[in-house]
């Protein structure tokens, strides 16, 4: 909202709409806005405006498919959708996958001083390490409005519905864990191999420990050279969050270390490790999700084609259930649905 707020010579907020009437009155009252829905389906059959942003969490498989259908250009959070099935459901359209590390200027000034190395043949490894505090710390800062107007167990349910087609019914807890955190947050690191090197080109070995969430480990190889890892640790009362992605190639490393990305005018901090010790620090206060918004706006206005849309976000859900179904493997798990074909 702060950054929609900033830049309102290229975004008017027209509607809000939320399950909560006291989410969509606050958000409403702080962007000033008259025309409030408690239903998307309302609100685009009002319509009044060129494209809907969809921000909620969970599976976005069905409203995109309702706002693409109504003819909307439409960015949404990651993930797109909890299974393929509801991706191939998506009628054509113009559609934009929020995944807003991969526009951080950090991040951008690594994959151009990368392409000069000699781009993904050049990489040894890349290796990720994400330290996750509780959602409820990491925005404490911010006073948020509470919806404590909306029942969330048919909600729950609903979504439970939607991993069953991706595991199947009997998915075990500990499976259903490990898949929600692939696509709730170590997705974030999929797009970032999909900017550096491309999707995974397999998952060979997953391992948790420490509760649920607890700890999840990751690895495989990379599709053209080399060998990723990710290893993400939930820790409830960790200080603050904290991402290193560290690539290794032929001449040295480039490192990025992310901070909490609720933070405005935090940056991600870039490590340029070369010959002779030599090292040079780039860092950059332009907000990530900032420049995904313009690039949003560029994509509705100009036709520029944003980092990541349906095939990319679809990718992200193939590895995802790469990950579930490797992790059955290993212990044994039952496994149904769409992941085992994956295995």
């Amino acid at each position: 909202m702060p950054l929609l707020s900033r830049r309102r010579e290229l975004f008017e907020v027209t509607a809000v709409c939320d399950l909560s009437r006291t989410l969509a009155d606050a958000v409403g009252d702080r962007l000033g806005v008259a025309r409030r829905f408690l239903s998307l389906a309302d609100m685009l059959a009002e319509g009044g405006f060129d494209a809907v942003l969809l921000l909620s969490s969970g599976s976005h498989g069905e409203p995109v498919r309702q706002a693409l259908a109504a003819g909307y250009a439409v960015l949404c959070e990651k993930p797109l959708a909890l299974t393929e099935a509801e991706v191939a459901a998506l009628p054509e359209g113009r559609l934009m996958v929020g995944y807003m590390k991969q526009y951080d200027p950090a991040v951008r000034r690594a994959e151009e001083i990368l392409a000069g190395l000699g781009g993904a043949a050049a990489i040894r490894s890349v290796e990720v390490t994400v330290l996750h505090p509780s959602g409820e710390s990491q925005l404490a800062f911010a006073n948020l409005a509470q919806a404590r107007d909306v029942d969330a167990a048919p909600l729950r349910a609903a979504e439970a519905a939607i991993v069953d087609r991706a595991l199947g019914e009997g998915a075990a807890p500990a499976l259903r864990s490990v898949y929600a955190v692939a696509l709730g947050s170590i997705c974030h690191d999929l797009s970032l191999l999909r900017r550096f090197t491309g999707s995974p080109a397999a998952v060979d070995h997953v391992e948790t420990w420490g509760g649920s969430p607890g700890s999840i480990e990751v690895s495989g190889p990379l599709p053209v050279s080399g060998r990723y890892s990710v290893r993400w640790h939930y820790l409830e009362d960790y200080p603050a969050y904290r991402e290193t992605v560290a690539v290794h190639h032929d001449r040295g490393t480039l490192e990025l270390v992310f901070p909490a990305p609720y933070l405005m005018n935090a940056p991600t901090v870039l490590t340029v490790v070369s010959g002779a010790e030599s090292r040079t620090e780039y860092r950059d206060v332009t907000e990530a999700f900032e420049s995904q918004l313009l690039a949003f706006h560029a994509f509705v206005a100009d036709g520029v084609e944003p980092l990541t849309g349906r095939a990319g976000a679809l990718a992200d859900i193939v590895t995802a259930q790469r990950i579930a179904a490797r992790f059955a493997v290993q212990h044994d798990l039952d496994l149904g649905g769409e992941a085992r074909d994956r295995r």
